[in-house]
């Protein structure tokens, strides 16, 4: 993701020690971290706190700040590291990914579907995506919400490009396959 010359600008000023800089780059990012840490913890207090704490050593390490990879991305990887150290069980949960190089597209809804059918398969696919694990839910929010590369992903996580594409594919497999069983429980009540 390349920035934008005026995010390019407040980047420089900020590295230069302007705050007034940072708080522009702050107001630019603060919703999305925001977002990101939700999907990742699941409580807005606690994802508020580590967006916080995010920029906060953002602002610590912004000199080191050298450009390599975008700075939504290098704010993630803040992030991240954050959300694994306080929560042990996501990064167990990362460790246990496997490497491979599969991937499958999620099918498009038909477009003579009406609209209350998509709302109520939105709220369907929103429920079962609470019940994935974390990881799952947030590989899948960075891939299709955020649309962030297959490399952007790995570089936020500290994983393999493989282990991103195994872990995407594994967690639309188990959204499909829980749409797909409420389907069949519905059938049977019907």
């Amino acid at each position: 993701m390349q920035e934008n010359d005026e995010e390019e600008k407040h980047i420089r000023q900020a590295i230069a020690g302007d705050q007034h800089a940072f708080a522009e780059l702050v107001n630019t990012h603060q919703r999305f971290l925001y977002n990101l840490a939700l999907r990742a913890v699941s409580n807005p207090q606690d994802a508020q706190d580590i967006t916080q704490e995010t920029f906060i050593r953002a602002w610590r390490a912004i000199k080191t700040f050298r450009g390599e990879a975008g700075f939504r991305t290098w704010l993630y990887r803040i992030m991240m590291n954050l959300c694994y150290d306080r929560y042990p069980r996501l990064n167990r949960e990362r460790d246990q990914l496997s490497i491979e190089n599969e991937d499958l597209e999620i099918p498009q809804e038909s477009r003579l579907a009406q609209k209350s059918e998509q709302r109520e398969l939105f709220t369907l696919i929103q429920q079962h995506l609470q019940a994935l694990s974390e990881n799952h839910r947030l590989v899948l929010s960075l891939r299709f919400q955020h649309e962030l590369s297959y490399e952007e992903i790995a570089t936020v996580m500290s994983i393999p490009v493989g282990t991103v594409k195994t872990t995407i594919f594994r967690a639309k497999e188990k959204l499909k396959e829980r749409l797909r069983s409420e389907k069949e429980m519905e059938a049977w009540i019907h």
